[in-house]
């Protein structure tokens, strides 16, 4: 292998992009999401990068199953079964006031949730000054109780206030509990079981929960097993509507049995002493008398844990029926729960991909309405420029006409200074005297122009024809402010709209928290820049019409203004020489020449031509006079622009347009 060779591979192998595989799990399917969306073309915002990783400890939590019944129903008594401790307080009086989150910990203890967003970690054992409605806890949004058991690891609690609470927050609180759960569990005593106070609280809250709610008729323990069926039956038939089992249990012996049990004596004996030797590295005690006394005890409790007789646990736990809740959890709570989790989280993934292509469809609307507006403004600017040439149409040709009259005024000066004047010419005859040959003198009439008298006239004395010519430039130069202006006009028409489009877009926020905001701070910034990147195009182009019409207004003054003395003495001239040859002509042969004196007529059209009027005549008061062929150009030119900075403007958008569809693609690929 050589060296390009070797070189390829390394960098194809350091470089290339590995297909990232992910678990066909609720949890792989938000990281390919997450990692999708978190793609740096999309910029994306700190808020949206938080929301998966809640999305990813929400995926990650265990199940939320709810306790919840009328009061004094033994939901406090039932939770320390299922947790095989007395962590929750119970009483004949109503005493949990506040939810209560019951989720793993690695050590007991409580964290305290107040409504002003403050939180505060007691110890576990402090749980009933928090929760007893008895007490000031008005304060306290909700309480967590941290525990290290191994059922919390697949199982998150929560011990409602229920929904009779003399609170109507509290009520309100667990009826957003009900609704955001996996399973709800409603206790009731086996002797208020079906009673018409608890239907009407079930047809209020539980009605539209069947699917993940079960009943449990508490305190079996009480009553015959007779009793236990028919108040069973009775339950099933009469709540079949919300319940999808009902169950009955005595939480007493459930507890009884549970708390004795040898891997739960062990474990709280564990974690005493586990506690203890942390206590005692605090305190900087000697760890050999805590190995040889506290530890010496902790595996003499062991012991005794060990070989204690757990026969008479067993049998109460196999008569609580508490086991027949945890298998309703386990085969039908846990498999609706993760269904509904994978549904209710892929469902929040596509609104994710659908807020985040609503921002993006703003964003795109922000280009396409600045797009539209050049687009729109097309017939307006064109017309606008029309319009220019439509109005000084007759402000031209009145220019054109005092040219005219300053051609015809030169014209009879010239004429009137055409004075007739006598000559003689003389020829040979024969015939004389003595048949010699004679000389005879034959007096005609020829003319003569006074030029000086028509310079004195026209250009000297009152200097009559330079004024004209003042008077016509300045009215050239008039339409020439005027034009300009026009002009400038025009393009304020572009800049007032394209202001327009600009003014709601220069403050322009993103209407969702998870939403970019470098997304949005670029089109902030695209809009703030609208004039460099798109206004100075026409106004340049504008000023370079105006720039054209002053050069053609300052070529025509010059043509005009510094030539009108010298085509007058070429029209002189011109005449002068026309007299001169006839007169020559005449002389030679007078039967056959005349000398004939020059009308207005010809002396105008012979400055007419000498001025190039025709082409002054074109430059002014043609279809396609001066301004017309600007005005043309100036269309022409804006145009251009306008397909230049639409196309700008285009691929601006289709960069928000390719991640939009980006967007669609993955909200597509969540299945």
């Amino acid at each position: 292998m050589n060296l390009v060779e070797q070189f390829i591979k390394e960098y194809h192998d350091r470089y290339k992009e590995e297909k990232h595989v992910y678990e066909n799990s609720i949890e792989g399917t938000i990281k390919k999401v997450q990692d999708a969306l978190l793609d740096e073309k999309f910029l994306p915002s700190i808020q949206l990068k938080n929301l998966f990783d809640k999305l990813l400890r929400r995926a990650r939590y265990p199940m939320e199953v709810a306790i919840t019944g009328q009061f004094s129903s033994g939901k406090s008594t039932f939770l320390n079964a299922l947790l095989t401790k007395d962590i929750l307080p119970t009483g004949i009086t109503p005493v949990t006031s506040k939810v209560n989150f019951i989720n793993y910990g690695q050590e007991y203890k409580l964290k305290v949730t107040y409504k002003s967003g403050a939180q505060e970690y007691h110890g576990v054992e402090n749980i009933a000054k928090f929760t007893d409605q008895r007490l000031s806890v008005e304060d306290i949004k909700y309480l967590t109780i941290y525990a290290p058991m191994e059922i919390l690891k697949d199982i998150s609690f929560v011990d409602t206030p229920g929904l009779n609470s003399l609170s109507e927050d509290d009520t309100a609180t667990t009826r957003k509990v009900l609704r955001d759960v996996e399973g709800i569990i409603w206790l009731t005593l086996m002797d208020n079981a079906g009673k018409i106070s608890e239907a009407k609280v079930l047809e209020q809250y539980l009605e539209n929960f069947k699917d993940k709610s079960l009943c449990v008729l508490n305190q079996k323990d009480k009553f015959t097993a007779k009793q236990i069926e028919t108040t069973t039956s009775y339950v099933e038939d009469k709540f079949s509507e919300f319940f999808s089992k009902v169950i009955p249990i005595s939480a007493k012996q459930a507890l009884e049995s549970r708390v004795h049990q040898k891997s739960v004596l062990i474990n709280d004996a564990t974690l005493n002493v586990v506690k203890k030797f942390k206590e005692s590295i605090h305190e900087n005690l000697d760890m050999t008398n805590f190995f040889e006394d506290e530890f010496s005890e902790f595996k003499d409790e062991i012991n005794r844990i060990k070989n204690r007789d757990n026969s008479n646990d067993y049998k109460k736990m196999q008569e609580s029926n508490i086991s027949a809740v945890l298998d309703f959890i386990e085969d039908v709570i846990r498999p609706a729960a993760i269904e509904s989790k994978a549904y209710t989280i892929k469902k929040e993934l596509r609104s994710i991909c659908d807020i985040l292509v609503k921002e993006y469809e703003t964003i795109v609307g922000v280009y396409e309405s600045l797009e539209s507006i050049l687009k729109e403004q097309e017939q307006i600017i064109l017309g606008a420029l029309n319009k220019i040439h439509e109005k000084n149409l007759k402000k031209l040709v009145s220019v054109f006409n005092s040219l005219e009259i300053i051609l015809e005024e030169i014209a009879r000066e010239i004429l009137s200074n055409i004075k007739r004047v006598q000559k003689y010419r003389y020829k040979e005859e024969e015939g004389g005297f003595l048949n010699k040959i004679k000389i005879e003198k034959h007096q005609y009439e020829t003319y003569d122009i006074d030029s000086d008298t028509i310079y004195k006239n026209l250009f000297y004395d009152d200097q009559t024809i330079d004024k004209m010519v003042v008077k016509s430039m300045k009215l050239l130069k008039d339409i020439e402010i005027m034009v300009a202006a026009e002009f400038r006009d025009v393009y304020d028409l572009q800049e007032r709209a394209v202001k327009k489009w600009q003014e709601p877009y220069e403050l322009i926020k993103k209407h969702r928290e998870i939403a970019s905001d470098s997304e949005f701070a670029n089109t902030r910034m695209f809009a703030a820049k609208v004039y460099e990147n798109v206004l100075t195009r026409y106004k340049r182009a504008i000023n370079g019409n105006i720039t054209a019409l002053r050069k053609k207004f300052a070529y025509f003054n010059g043509i005009f203004s510094y030539s009108y003395r010298q085509t007058t003495g070429v029209t002189i001239s011109h005449f002068e020489q026309k007299i001169a040859y006839e007169v020559a002509a005449f002389e030679n042969d007078p039967t056959k020449f005349t000398v004939s004196m020059p009308n207005e007529d010809e002396i105008f059209e012979r400055l007419q031509a000498n001025f190039g009027f025709d082409k002054i005549e074109s430059f002014l008061t043609s279809d396609k006079n001066y301004i017309y062929k600007i005005i043309e150009y100036a269309k022409d030119e804006y145009l251009k622009i306008n397909i230049d900075r639409s196309i700008y403007i285009r691929e601006k958008k289709e960069l928000y347009l390719s991640k939009l569809e980006d967007i669609k693609d993955i909200k597509n690929s969540i299945v």
